[in-house]
């Protein structure tokens, strides 16, 4: 199993940008593909963007294209999430988790069980 502790969240204007962080300990971080969800108050957990084990592949929820970037430091067991052109309803908490990385299931959590999560929130 791989332990994932998520930072970086915050309080943002509408147009602002936040960076988060998810750092992994225990299994070796590079075997896994990664991504990142979110679930805003009343909401189910959606998918927002999975990296592969290099990070030399990316895929986006259609909402986050263009805004958000995944990227992945594997030397330092970290992944990032880079976010601009916030908007409201980007608030939500922010989780990250291993993925598989085929077309099928890429999009869902590898594990059931979350971290702690980091808070998003944007204001109008």
């Amino acid at each position: 199993q791989v332990q994932l502790v998520e930072s970086g969240g915050g309080l943002v204007q509408a147009g602002g940008s936040l960076r988060l962080s998810c750092t992994a300990s225990g299994r070796t971080f590079s075997s896994y593909a990664m991504g990142w969800f979110r679930q805003a108050p009343g909401k189910e957990r959606e998918f927002v963007a999975a990296i592969s084990y290099s990070g030399g592949s990316t895929y986006y929820a259609d909402s986050v294209k263009g805004r958000f970037t995944i990227s992945r430091d594997n030397a330092k067991n970290t992944m990032y999430l880079q976010m601009n052109s916030l908007k409201p309803e980007d608030t939500a908490v922010y989780y990250c988790n291993a993925v598989s990385w085929t077309i099928a299931t890429m999009t869902s959590p590898l594990y059931d069980y979350w971290g702690q999560g980091t808070q998003v929130t944007v204001s109008s």
